[in-house]
């Protein structure tokens, strides 16, 4: 579990395809207290750590995890917002992410209100649904607020410190982004089918 409070912004390193993909990130954090097997989100994705380096650590993606999320268009040098997972005790400064991304979302438009900046994104038409007005959301991991939904279109703010800490500050229109609708949406979503 996250809380999609970014950590870090690391970068890809290195990307080998063979069965699944394993891909190499650069990091700030401290490696040597990073477990083998611990999870970190990394844009989004729960990922598991198969190996670690000084200041670099490797995850693996299986062929569900590329058709769900942004990860086959990664390369060397594509920035990931990371967060290492949530312990007991730590405050839960966003709202709970499992990492677990239910499909990914277009950026429609981008505009700067004050010191924010808002964004809009295009969903697929399976999860809008799932999308509320002063709901949250986790894009590329970042815990955020919904301030409206038309459609399959909904909006947020990303305030100056959001956008300093995490990818969005290189964002534009067109780019594409991991998407968790939130946890309760999900579940009550499932109920409602039966």
């Amino acid at each position: 579990m996250f809380t999609g409070i970014i950590t870090d912004v690391g970068e890809v390193r290195k990307l080998e395809r063979k069965g699944d993909m394993r891909v190499e990130i650069n990091t700030r954090y401290i490696t040597s207290e990073i477990d083998l097997g611990a999870s970190i989100s990394c844009s989004g994705v729960c990922l598991t750590v198969i190996e670690k380096g000084e200041s670099w650590f490797a995850v693996e993606a299986s062929a569900e995890t590329f058709e769900r999320t942004t990860i086959g268009e990664w390369g060397v040098g594509t920035k990931i917002n990371t967060e290492k997972a949530l312990k007991l005790g730590e405050e839960l400064g966003g709202h709970i992410v499992s990492g677990h991304v239910d499909g990914v979302a277009k950026i429609t438009s981008t505009k700067v209100e004050g010191d924010s900046k808002r964004f809009e994104f295009e969903v697929p038409e399976d999860l809008k649904l799932f999308i509320s007005e002063k709901g949250s959301v986790a894009l590329d991991g970042v815990s955020l607020t919904v301030n409206n939904v038309t459609g399959n279109i909904f909006g947020v703010n990303i305030i100056s410190h959001t956008q300093n800490h995490t990818t969005f500050n290189e964002k534009s229109v067109n780019d594409k982004v991991n998407l968790e609708i939130d946890m309760l949406a999900r579940y009550v979503g499932r109920l409602l089918e039966k």
